[in-house]
C-alpha cells in the first residue's frame, strides 16, 4: 500500500468541488491496483541526464504486466463494481492499452469483457487483448469511432462501460503513479512530464501531486497533431479536434474528458507539444538508457522534457518522465529508427545540384568532409547538371547544419535543406531514381566496404574519375559494412580496363546489370 503524504494541518481534499466533492487523495489511497499492478521502478537515466545536465528519472510503467499503466485505472474501476453491475460483463473502447487492462481485470474477476478497438490499432495490442480473454470487435479508424460503437453495444447487451479516462475511479487508479513517485523520489522534484491522451493519467498524477506539493511543476506532453488538451485549455472547455494523428496511437483522442479537463485546468502548469521526429528521438534515448523500446506514446514525456530543458535553458533540476507503455508493433521500429536522428537534429537531409562532369561527385563529398553519410541518392538526368539527395550525420546539431550549408554554397553547390520537409522524409528519399535515356553503356555494380566515418569518400576516391557515375545509392543501415549500388557509364571499348580497375579496388563487388529489378525499373 502506498502512503500518501499530508500537510501538517491535515489531508487536503476536494471538499467543495464539482463531481460530488470527490476526495481524490482518499480514492488514490484506497485504490486496489496492486492486485494486478506492480510498483514500477523510478530509474535514473544516466546518459540522458549527463547529456542535458539535469537529473532525469524515468517512471517505468512500460514494465507493468500489460506493458502499460492502463491496468491500474481499469482494475480499480472494475474492482469497485457491484455484483449486479458485473453480471453481464463489461465493455470498453480503446486503442489498445486500456483494452488490455480491462481484459486482464475481467479475467481476474472471472467476468466477460467485450473490447471495441479502432481498426488502426497495432496488431500487437489486438493480439494481447485476445490472449487475455477479451472479445475484440474492430470498428472505425479512430478511438472516437470505437467509443460510439461501444456505447451502442453497452445498451444492446446491458454491459457495464469502463471508461478509459473520464471516470474518478480510473483517474484515481492512475493517480497511484503520483503517490509512488513521491514515495520513491520524495518531494524534491522540480517537474513531472506526463503524456496526455484523454487526460486520465495526467489528471490522476497532477491531482495527487499538487494537493500535497503544489510547487512541483506538472507538464503535459501531447503530439502536435493530437493536442486535444492543449486546445481544450485554450478554449476554456473540451473541444473536438477535426483530425488526430495516429502515430502515437495510445494518445490519439479527439476530445478529452470533462472531469480530466476540470482537473487539468486546475492542476496542470503547462502543455508541451512535440512532433513525430522528436518522439522517435525520445524512443531512441529511452532505449539507450534502458535497452527497452517504448511505444510512440511512451516516448512523449522524454520528448517533452528535452524540449522543456532546451527552450528554458534548465540545468541542475530533478525531472521525472512517465514511460507510459511499450506496446509497439515490431515493423514500426523501422520508421522510428529512420526519423529519430532527424528529431534529435543529429541528421540533416539536403538536396544539392552538382555539375554533370567527372570528379564533381567526389568534390561534393570532399566539402562534406569526414562526416558520416547516412544516405546518398543520385540518378543521371542530363549532360549539364545532376540532383542528389543526401543524408548527413551531425555532431553539433543545428549549428553544424548551418555551417555545412554555408560551406556547400561557398563551393558553388546550390543546396536546399529538406530536414523539415515531410514529403522528402516520407517519400522522396525512397524514390530518387528511374530510367535515364541519356545513358547508353551503363553497367550496374553492388559494392560493400567497411563502415566508418569518411568511408564513402574513401570509396569514391578508389573508384576514381575515369568514368562517369550515372546512378548512385547508399544508405547507412547501422551495420559493419556499407552497401552501395552504382551505375557506371562505360564505353564497350573500355570494358577490360574497368574490369581490371575493379579487381584492384579491394572492395567486395558484384555486377547486377542483369538483375530484373534493375532492368524493369532503372535501365
Amino acid at each position: 500500500m502506498i502512503t500518501i503524504a499530508t500537510f501538517a494541518d491535515g489531508c487536503p481534499v476536494c471538499d467543495n468541488r464539482d463531481m460530488d466533492s470527490i476526495n481524490y487523495l482518499q480514492l488514490i489511497r484506497d485504490a486496489k491496483v496492486y492486485d494486478v499492478a506492480i510498483e514500477s521502478p523510478l530509474e535514473l537515466a544516466p546518459i540522458l541526464s549527463a547529456r542535458f545536465k539535469n537529473r532525469i528519472l524515468m517512471k517505468r510503467e512500460d514494465l507493468q504486466p500489460v506493458f502499460s499503466f492502463k491496468l491500474r485505472g481499469a482494475y480499480n474501476k472494475i474492482a469497485g463494481l457491484s455484483i449486479e453491475e458485473l453480471a453481464n460483463g463489461v465493455i470498453c473502447s480503446s486503442a489498445g492499452n486500456h483494452a488490455q487492462g480491462v481484459a486482464l481485470a475481467a479475467r481476474q474477476r472471472g467476468i466477460r469483457a467485450l473490447i471495441v478497438m479502432p481498426v488502426t490499432t497495432p496488431t500487437i495490442k489486438v493480439n494481447a487483448v485476445r490472449a487475455l480473454g477479451g472479445e475484440v470487435i474492430l470498428h472505425g479508424d479512430e478511438y472516437d469511432d470505437a467509443y460510439l460503437r461501444a456505447r451502442e453495444l453497452e445498451r444492446e447487451h446491458d454491459l457495464t462501460f469502463i471508461h478509459p479516462f473520464d471516470d474518478p475511479a480510473v483517474i484515481a487508479g492512475q493517480g497511484t503513479i503520483g503517490a509512488e513517485i513521491l514515495k520513491q523520489a520524495g518531494p524534491d522534484i522540480d517537474a513531472i512530464f506526463v503524456p496526455i491522451g484523454g487526460g486520465g493519467l495526467i489528471a490522476g498524477i497532477a491531482t495527487c501531486i499538487k494537493l500535497q506539493y503544489p510547487k512541483i511543476r506538472i507538464v503535459g506532453v501531447e503530439p502536435d497533431d493530437s493536442a486535444a488538451m492543449r486546445d481544450a485549455l485554450a478554449a476554456g472547455e473540451p473541444v473536438s479536434l477535426d483530425h488526430v494523428g495516429l502515430f502515437a496511437d495510445g494518445v490519439a483522442v479527439r476530445r478529452v474528458g470533462d472531469e480530466t479537463f476540470r482537473l487539468c485546468k486546475e492542476y496542470v502548469d503547462e502543455i508541451i507539444t512535440v512532433d513525430t521526429d522528436e518522439c522517435c528521438a525520445a524512443i531512441r534515448d529511452i532505449f539507450e538508457d534502458t535497452r527497452s523500446i517504448v511505444e510512440p506514446a511512451g516516448g512523449l514525456a522524454v520528448a517533452g522534457a528535452k524540449k522543456y530543458i532546451t527552450e528554458n535553458e534548465v540545468s541542475g533540476q530533478t525531472l521525472v518522465t512517465i514511460s507510459c507503455g511499450a506496446n509497439v508493433n515490431f515493423d514500426r521500429l523501422r520508421h522510428i529508427a529512420e526519423r529519430a536522428a532527424i528529431g534529435d537534429q543529429a541528421e540533416m537531409l539536403i538536396a544539392a545540384e552538382i555539375p554533370e562532369e567527372p570528379g564533381s561527385f567526389r568534390r561534393f563529398c570532399e566539402v562534406l568532409g569526414r562526416r558520416s553519410i547516412t544516405e546518398f541518392n543520385y540518378r543521371y538526368a542530363d549532360s549539364k547538371k545532376a540532383h542528389i539527395f543526401v543524408g548527413i550525420q551531425l555532431a553539433k546539431g543545428r549549428q553544424e547544419a548551418t555551417e555545412l550549408l554555408a560551406s556547400l554554397a561557398a563551393a558553388d553547390f546550390p543546396v536546399v535543406d529538406l530536414s523539415n520537409n515531410e514529403t522528402a522524409k516520407l517519400h522522396v528519399r525512397h524514390m530518387v531514381g528511374g530510367r535515364s535515356a541519356g545513358i547508353k553503356n551503363e553497367r550496374l555494380f553492388r559494392f560493400e566496404f567497411p563502415e566508418r566515418p569518411g568511408a564513402l569518400l574513401d570509396f569514391l576516391n578508389a573508384i576514381g574519375t575515369d568514368w562517369n557515375i550515372s546512378l548512385f545509392h547508399y544508405r547507412n543501415h547501422g551495420s559493419d559494412h556499407g552497401r552501395v549500388l552504382a551505375g557506371i557509364d562505360v564505353p564497350q571499348s573500355e570494358t577490360d580496363e574497368l574490369e581490371s580497375h575493379l579487381a584492384k579496388l579491394g572492395y567486395s563487388h558484384w555486377e547486377e546489370s542483369g538483375n530484373p529489378a534493375y532492368t524493369m525499373f532503372l535501365s
